[in-house]
């Protein structure tokens, strides 16, 4: 009898394998990276790439906002899902809040005859924030009730989006924000900003229901509906979210460069995928992390600001990033695969 047991019973061998968090190799990848450019800043330049305190805070400052984004478009991500929109939405909210943000006259006279004056800060906030998400519940809806592919869904949003911004003033520009506004994006305001964000959501992603929900549908939504989870609508919240956070990042860009333009945000969406697959953001769905965004977008930052400290031309920093994304979902396939044979 005994012989018997011990011939069912799983051996110590016989153990649920634990897999490498790609967070782990995004941190990996993160202290290479600033170990090859320290290196390159001595070679080509005779000085330290992170000796320079100032230059450290600019590189922040150009990724933090594009991370605003990149966290919103993490959980889009995680459902199986893609935004395309973001950028487009930051061009027409910056344009929309900007609009309503703009300094007042003073002068006595003119205010009694025409009743200008500055509107309180938290009015241009509430438009902006509105306008993003009304964006993402669009592509939300379009998504999960009519089944259009996320792609093509978030691809007419885009186009819809940066329409709107260029309609909005006539593809004129709109400067001049209050003092209270463009607090916004004062100093290190944005980086606070993009951590308490970060904060936020890793902690909603990880302890409530809406990210074990999130993860759910992103591994299987089939399964996730039968286990009794609205996805439909769980969609339409993700999506919003995400549109949500484009707003924000909006104002915040608005208001750290005093102006609003219609061509603001080109290319953001791209930029926050990539933060995003590079931070270990399985484009499969189901796996992910805002810690890993977070280290993708340091590692995007670096890359950038690297480049651009070595003198590298734009033209081979963009193969190069172009090549450093592409390696990133070559990874991620293979480490799928792994999975699935090892399963």
């Amino acid at each position: 009898m005994v012989d018997a047991v011990n011939s069912v019973a799983p051996s110590p061998a016989v153990k649920k394998k634990r897999y490498w968090p790609p967070e782990l190799n995004a941190l990996i990848g993160l202290i290479g990276i600033a170990i090859i450019f320290e290196i390159l800043g001595w070679i080509v330049r005779d000085q330290s790439f992170f000796g320079n305190i100032t230059r450290l805070k600019i590189m922040i400052l150009q990724v933090s906002i594009i991370g605003i984004i990149a966290i919103g478009v993490t959980q889009v991500i995680i459902t199986g899902g893609i935004d395309l929109s973001s950028g487009s939405v930051v061009g027409a909210t910056a344009m929309i809040a900007m609009s309503f943000a703009q300094v007042g006259t003073y002068d006595k006279a003119i205010f009694l005859e025409q009743g200008w004056v500055d509107l309180p800060v938290f009015i241009p906030i509430i438009i902006g924030l509105a306008c993003g998400l009304f964006a993402g519940m669009i592509n939300g809806l379009l998504i999960a009730y009519t089944k259009i592919p996320p792609f093509i869904a978030t691809l007419g949003m885009m186009v819809s989006a940066r329409g709107v911004a260029k309609w909005w003033t006539r593809g004129q520009p709109v400067s001049f924000p209050t003092e209270s506004f463009a607090s916004l994006g004062e100093g290190m305001t944005p980086v606070y900003i993009f951590i308490a964000i970060a904060i936020l959501f890793h902690l909603i992603l990880t302890h409530t229901v809406y990210g074990k929900h999130t993860y759910a549908i992103g591994s299987n939504p089939d399964a996730a509906r039968m286990s009794g989870i609205n996805v439909e609508r769980h969609l339409v919240l993700v999506y919003a979210i995400a549109g949500l956070l484009a707003g924000l990042a909006a104002m915040v860009l608005a208001a750290r460069g005093l102006t609003a333009q219609s061509g603001m945000g080109v290319m953001y969406e791209l930029d926050a995928i990539a933060m995003t697959v590079i931070g270990g953001v399985s484009l499969a769905g189901g796996r992910g992390s805002i810690i890993g965004t977070a280290i993708g977008m340091l590692i995007f930052g670096i890359i950038i600001s690297g480049f651009t400290f070595i003198r590298l031309d734009a033209f081979y920093q963009e193969m190069i990033k172009g090549a450093v994304i592409v390696g990133a979902v070559v990874a991620d396939v293979y480490r799928q695969k792994k999975r699935a044979t090892e399963s």
